[in-house]
């Protein structure tokens, strides 16, 4: 098969019907109905509801959880809203977020759901919006956000890492990855999972995940190391070692237990069986 094909195929295997936009009217179009259908729920959908951009929508869903203790949640929004709303990526991000997980977890009643209740994809935008400030030069709010998001959500993301675009973090719980780590489009990572270091070391030393990549639930990935693309580490695995393209590793030290055909994507196909 060539690279092209090969290529077609992925984009097939991942895509969705929805074009680019689309899904903040869907968003908006299941809040109204929920709210008429369930008036307790009206409060928790009026962020969705009377957003006037996309933006602020993203930015009220967000500030609604993590405004604990003494935070001030307008002042959250406000923040959160001013990064969405100067840098448009994060919410095409966002968009293919949302699109991955409904269409790998078979669970999924809808993208509202996907917004309002999955903490793996609200630390996972929370993670964007500490990211671009990060490296805007504001680290000191930027590593605030991150420890109220692993304090409300669960994972605990440095917002150094480098994360691409339709990527699910499947519940979030217990989630680690560490400042250097590199992780591609189209990944998807389970519970319990930690990109992190060997020791004491310096610089880059966190683990770096490629394109269609499936983290089972407990892996451990320690180190400066490459998971190849389309690869699957299976779940409770320790990956200290490199990991080819298209193979699956398992075991404590992991290692190759089998080669994937060509036309195996593993972060769609959501598969937790190593044989």
């Amino acid at each position: 098969m060539t690279a092209l094909i090969e290529t077609q195929h992925y984009a097939g295997a991942l895509a969705d019907p929805l074009a680019d936009g689309e899904v903040w009217t869907v968003v908006r179009a299941q809040a109204h109905a929920l709210a008429l259908r369930e008036p307790v729920m009206a409060p928790a959908l009026k962020p969705i509801i009377d957003a006037g951009s996309n933006a602020e929508l993203l930015a009220g869903v967000l500030a609604a959880p993590l405004a604990v203790a003494s935070v001030d949640e307008r002042s959250l929004a406000q923040l959160l809203a001013e990064v969405f709303s100067a840098n448009p990526q994060i919410l095409l991000a966002t968009e293919a977020d949302l699109r991955a997980v409904k269409e790998r977890d078979p669970a999924c009643p809808g993208l509202m759901h996907v917004l309002l209740n999955l903490k793996g994809f609200q630390a996972l935008q929370t993670y964007r919006a500490a990211h671009q400030l990060w490296f805007d030069g504001r680290k000191e709010v930027a590593a605030w956000l991150s420890n109220l998001a692993s304090l409300v959500f669960g994972p605990d993301i440095h917002p150094a890492a480098c994360i691409g675009k339709a990527v699910m973090l499947d519940h979030g719980s217990g989630i680690v990855i560490g400042e250097t780590s590199v992780i591609e489009d189209q990944v998807s990572i389970l519970q319990n999972v930690t990109l992190g270091g060997t020791g004491k070391e310096t610089g880059d030393r966190h683990p770096k995940i490629r394109r269609g990549v499936m983290i089972g639930a407990g892996a451990k990935i320690l180190g400066n190391i490459e998971v190849g693309a389309f690869s699957k580490v299976a779940a409770g695995s320790v990956v200290l070692k490199p990991v080819p393209p298209r193979t699956t590793v398992a075991g404590v030290p992991a290692t190759v237990v089998r080669i994937h055909r060509v036309d195996e994507v593993p972060a769609a196909e959501m598969d937790q069986t190593i044989v």
